[in-house]
């Protein structure tokens, strides 16, 4: 081929390539997924009774379950809910014994003049954390406190 085919050959061959590589980075570019930044509503958790609705009409429909298998599986779920909120209750007064032993530890070793101060700082920041939980609790629907 005479030197002017090459040279167009080349100059399609770079143009093709180039228009590949921008619109791989502008594909890129456009589907990245977004974080969650906190300005739109978080996507809600699902109620457990909605969620057990939709599970036994599902198994119902697809595993053909009868009466007294809905039943059954009714009482494994009650069960279960029932051993996992022990479980849940357990380990948050586990937690909560292994946080108070970690600021009492901490006070026992505060000068007898420090102890009044942190206890007021202590009572202060225990007010704070009560109040930005009530926030958040306001803000998700009104969910009870948990004790």
């Amino acid at each position: 081929m005479p030197k002017s085919k090459w040279s167009a050959f080349f100059s399609l061959l770079v143009v093709f390539v180039s228009g590949a590589v921008v619109g791989a980075l502008a594909h890129r570019l456009y589907m990245v997924t977004t974080a969650y930044s906190g300005s739109a509503p978080a996507p809600k958790r699902p109620d457990p009774e909605e969620v057990r609705r939709r599970i036994t009409a599902d198994l119902r429909a697809k595993v053909h379950l009868d009466d007294q298998q809905v039943a059954e599986l009714n009482r494994i779920m009650d069960e279960t809910r029932d051993t996992f909120r022990k479980m849940h209750d357990q380990m948050n007064a586990d937690v909560r014994g292994l946080h108070d032993r970690q600021w009492q530890k901490f006070r026992a070793e505060l000068r007898p003049d420090q102890q009044p101060l942190y206890d007021k700082w202590r009572a202060d920041r225990d007010a704070e954390q009560r109040k930005r939980r009530e926030q958040q609790q306001q803000k998700q629907g009104g969910i009870a406190p948990r004790q």
